[in-house]
């Protein structure tokens, strides 16, 4: 046989067809898959841990106010006798009109002494703040990061440690046993300068800050027109963290005042927890007020939570 005759009988040869993929009722099987693709994803169980742990701690923050509730609603002579959850709601209005009523109506002096302390003092400290903040921030002067790890420093100082001074402070001014005896240092707030300085970071481009000086705005202008619009969210939140802790402030107040009209609530409620030992019926009492106390802090929660929400597009520039 000739080459020419085997090259052309080997060319009319047809190659072997590949085995078509074996296919069943839920289509072509994977060649890969993976032994344990049966198996519960992982996942699933790690998103149930964290959910269960996050329950678990809103229940934990939740419960003591569900007591103060409950506790709140019950008559004197069923507070301590009966369950939890077993409430009287005709008893909470008899309650409030007790605590209304005790001492004069003190009560309402002391809770007129806690939105001052609390709201001016928490309005003048956010400001401090905010300017201090944006000026560490957006200035460049001698010093600049020695001066802001001093400031960091008060944030390591326990309040307790510092009361004593500024009593002594406050006896050497004449004030102490007045408004500004606690006005003064509620002033005082080095976590809300650090956190003014990473709004201002986050929320001020250097860009904007640079276009107003161009145009002729003076730097308190700026500040004011430009900066200070766009950081509504930072001001928010410090004034909220500095509100909530002047109003639950009560080692300041005890070192510093005396005359009890001039107590706040937190300190007032105290002084009546101290008469339940002799006279019980001081406990309704107690936990009426620290009912009616925490109240203004949800008020504020959640009137203000919606400027905690805003971004960048909350400022002078969108």
């Amino acid at each position: 046989m000739s080459l020419t005759h085997r090259r052309s009988d080997r060319s009319t040869r047809r190659r072997p067809a590949a085995p078509a993929p074996a296919t069943g009722t839920d289509g072509p099987r994977r060649a890969d898959r993976s032994p344990g693709a049966s198996r519960r994803n992982p996942a699933w169980a790690s998103k149930s841990a964290v959910n269960a742990i996050l329950v678990i701690g809103a229940l934990y923050s939740v419960f003591p106010l569900i007591w103060l509730v409950t506790a709140a609603a019950k008559s004197p002579n069923n507070l301590l006798g009966t369950s939890m959850f077993q409430v009287d709601g005709a008893a909470i209005g008899d309650n409030i009109q007790r605590v209304l009523d005790q001492d004069d109506g003190i009560f309402l002096t002391w809770f007129g002494n806690s939105f001052l302390y609390a709201g001016a003092g928490a309005l003048g400290s956010t400001i401090i703040c905010v300017a201090a903040g944006y000026a560490f921030d957006k200035y460049r002067f001698p010093f600049r990061e020695k001066l802001f790890g001093f400031v960091l420093v008060g944030v390591l100082v326990p309040v307790s440690a510092l009361a004593l001074p500024m009593y002594l402070l406050a006896s050497k001014a004449g004030v102490n046993n007045s408004y500004w005896a606690v006005f003064v240092p509620s002033l005082l707030n080095p976590f809300g300068v650090y956190l003014a300085r990473i709004f201002s970071r986050s929320y001020i481009p250097d860009e904007v800050i640079e276009a107003a000086r161009m145009d002729g705005a003076s730097d308190l202008r700026v500040f004011r027109s430009v900066g200070l619009p766009m950081m509504v969210p930072g001001f928010v939140t410090i004034f909220l963290f500095q509100f909530v802790t002047i109003w639950n402030n009560f080692f300041l107040p005890l070192v510093m005042l005396s005359d009890r009209k001039l107590f706040p609530v937190s300190l007032g409620l105290y002084t009546w927890n101290g008469n339940t030992t002799q006279s019980p019926e001081f406990y309704p009492l107690v936990i009426t007020g620290s009912l009616l106390a925490v109240l203004p802090l949800i008020v504020a929660f959640i009137a203000l939570q919606r400027y905690w929400r805003s971004g960048l597009t909350m400022g002078s520039v969108k």
